[in-house]
């Protein structure tokens, strides 16, 4: 062989080897910044736990007005670039609830990002929660369960079950910076309750006083501080999904229970 020839392989060789080295070293934070940046929602629990096709979805993507949600409060509701949007004014609740049949059993999904636009003054809470379905008596929310409640500005999100004067509640650390998507999920059987964040299983409660058995639809809601001036906020839900529980999830739902005290907002 040459010498000319073998210097040009010689030097191929090299930079084959520097580029494989490269890829190699970057491998591991590719997937360090896929598990944590700002967009999670390909990898969800439905995919993770292996749930099926959605018995009913939104995906937010067609009309401005928001189909099949009742909306009170002061601020509006709308769909937004394929985006359920609350936006708030200064003062008061925002709400926007399913208008839809509920389900005692079953297991509801959301994708969800928040924005403040402003502070100096209170701070919205952003919350999500399955309440009794239809003309079904509300108890002043004793009948809830939370797939998420967080105050902005805070870096836990807050769930929980209310069954009459018990309630059942837990948090979780996680960035809730301005326009950070997280998915938020919920399972609830005949047997026990579990949460989901970003496709993992926190929470599971089993004790039986924990369940309602009372048929259960979505609300959304930007809560105010009563009487207080707020820092104009938004709540974005990039879709919401129910699945029923025909398909056994395919990885444990094994997490630690929730903290049991009394609720007195009972009515």
């Amino acid at each position: 062989m040459s010498a000319p020839r073998l210097a040009r392989l010689t030097a191929l060789g090299g930079a084959a080897a520097l580029a494989l080295s490269l890829l190699s070293a970057a491998a591991p934070q590719a997937a360090l910044a896929h598990h944590a940046g700002s967009a999670p929602g390909p990898v969800n629990a439905q995919t993770t736990f292996g749930w099926g096709r959605p018995q009913w979805q939104d995906e937010f993507e067609y009309a401005k007005r928001a189909r099949h949600w009742d909306v009170s409060g002061r601020g509006n509701v709308r769909n937004q670039f394929g985006q359920l949007t609350l936006n708030t004014g200064r003062r008061g609740d925002t709400t926007a609830t399913l208008d839809r049949r509920g389900h005692a059993t079953g297991r509801w999904e959301i994708r969800l990002r928040s924005h403040r636009y402003g502070s100096g003054h209170t701070n919205y809470r952003v919350q999500t929660e399955l309440v009794p379905a239809g003309d079904r008596r509300q108890a002043c929310g004793a009948r809830n369960v939370a797939l998420e409640s967080y105050r902005l500005s805070r870096s836990h999100a807050d769930f929980w079950i209310r069954a009459h004067h018990r309630q059942f509640t837990a948090s979780k650390r996680l960035n809730l910076s301005n326009d950070r998507w997280h998915t938020f999920g919920v399972e609830v059987t005949r047997h026990r309750i579990t949460w989901f964040v970003d496709a993992h299983a926190v929470r599971t409660e089993r004790r039986p006083k924990a369940r309602s058995g009372v048929p259960l639809t979505v609300r959304f809601r930007m809560d105010a501080k009563p009487g207080a001036r707020m820092n104009q906020s938004r709540m974005q839900m990039d879709w919401l999904r129910y699945y029923d529980l025909h398909r056994p999830n395919r990885k444990s739902t094994a997490a630690p229970r929730t903290h049991k005290s009394t609720y007195q907002r009972t009515c």
